[in-house]
């Protein structure tokens, strides 16, 4: 008797391709992951560059303390979206990827703490306001570049580490370049590859 049924489809095939909807579904969007914290950091310290530009050159004449609370607001901001897109993604797993995400979130928060307190302590005229500013940001870029690339030690992600060192990368040369440029290049280069990042891996996803 012929059989007319259809052969069965491909076993590996059909897994793997279950594995990948797998995967999808417990990652969280890389555009709320990244597009925050690249419109953060291309609106903040666009503004620091627009307001505290190379060599004392003020391009817009806004308010001092604006720039600086924007983009710490911004921060804020991105780090809430990114926390929740995060803790929605982790309540479908459980175990050591669970904790692990848990305790990657804690040393963001932990480290940027104790940088905070580091260099509060160069306030109040130990450094001119420029090479201070300079340290902050160029101290808070350093560690976020460095927190990536830990990250995808962790989770074995290349993509995160490029990122990582992308903006490793960028710190530097915005540091040589010294204060103003710093900003600029970190807006640019910095928010701008994270917002490429996010569009592309969201692509790939």
């Amino acid at each position: 008797m012929e059989d007319d049924e259809a052969p069965p489809a491909d076993p590996l095939a059909l897994i793997e391709r279950e594995r990948a909807n797998l995967v999808r579904d417990l990652t969280p969007d890389p555009r709320l992951m990244y597009w925050p914290w690249g419109f953060a950091w291309l609106i903040g310290f666009g503004l620091l560059f627009l307001r505290f530009g190379p060599d004392g050159r003020v391009f817009v004449d806004l308010p001092g303390w604006l720039p600086l609370t924007v983009l710490l607001l911004l921060l804020i901001a991105a780090g809430i979206t990114t926390g929740v897109a995060g803790a929605r993604a982790s309540r479908q797993t459980a175990g050591p990827t669970s904790r692990q995400g848990k305790m990657y979130g804690f040393a963001w928060s932990i480290a940027y703490t104790g940088f905070s307190i580091l260099f509060a302590q160069y306030g109040g005229g130990v450094l001119p306001d420029d090479r201070l500013g300079l340290l902050w940001a160029g101290g808070m870029v350093a560690l976020t570049g460095a927190l990536h690339m830990a990250g995808a030690a962790i989770w074995n992600d290349r993509q995160l580490f490029f990122l990582g060192a992308w903006t490793s990368v960028i710190n530097m040369i915005g540091i040589v370049a010294g204060p103003g440029w710093h900003s600029l290049i970190v807006a640019v280069a910095g928010g701008g590859g994270m917002l490429a990042a996010g569009l592309l891996w969201r692509s790939r996803r």
